[in-house]
């Protein structure tokens, strides 16, 4: 496979890899500076040669993350787990989402493509998270859990049962959140309180 993206979320996306003992073929970032991740050389070109290995893009940052997928346009790794993980076989994963060590996935929780469900987070069971979500490490999801398109949900944030969290929304390392989350909102503390709604739309995104 190919990696899109060296800096420290790539070396997460590496170690995810090697303990799937699968093949890194080619790891490319746009930073020419960046040299070497790694034993790993970093390539700065895309050929069509390269693009016949199917990719995971290996960046944080959920908007870029998206804006990465559309300019890639397809041949997509499927979704990946860590070894370590708890992925429940009724779990569906999309393309290009990873899975990291001792996360938790349960029940008929689907998972769109391009998400990162990070090192320690529980997503409970019947949750849906739409594309290129982000769950930071020690969140929880607590059942039936819904998350829009986009949004970040912080280190160790709490998500009380059938909440509904819009699309582009950032979610503060720590909130508790027990009320439903317009798109575009910035929330924090316990309970979580909106701080921002975001001027932006989808033809931003």
């Amino acid at each position: 496979m190919n990696i899109y993206g060296a800096s420290g979320h790539a070396k997460v996306i590496i170690d995810l890899v090697h303990s799937r003992m699968e093949e890194i073929h080619h790891i490319i970032d746009d930073n020419k500076a960046i040299t070497g991740i790694y034993e790993y050389p970093v390539v700065h070109e895309i050929t069509p040669e390269i693009l016949k290995k199917k990719t995971i893009i290996a960046v944080g940052n959920n908007l870029i993350r998206k804006r990465i997928a559309l300019r890639l346009k397809g041949n997509f790794f499927r979704g990946i787990s860590h070894a370590t993980a708890t992925v429940d076989k009724s779990v569906e994963l999309g393309n290009g989402s990873v899975v990291m060590a001792n996360a938790a996935i349960n029940a008929d929780t689907i998972i769109g493509e391009h998400c990162i469900l990070n090192t320690g987070s529980i997503t409970e069971h019947d949750c849906l998270l739409e594309d290129f979500v982000h769950i930071s490490p020690g969140a929880v999801l607590a059942g039936g859990v819904k998350i829009g398109e986009g949004s970040h949900i912080g280190m160790g944030a709490l998500v009380i049962p059938g909440i509904k969290i819009g699309k582009w929304c950032t979610i503060g390392a720590g909130a508790v959140i027990i009320e439903d989350v317009q798109d575009f909102s910035t929330v924090v503390g316990n309970p979580g309180k909106v701080i921002k709604i975001s001027e932006i739309n989808d033809e931003q995104i």
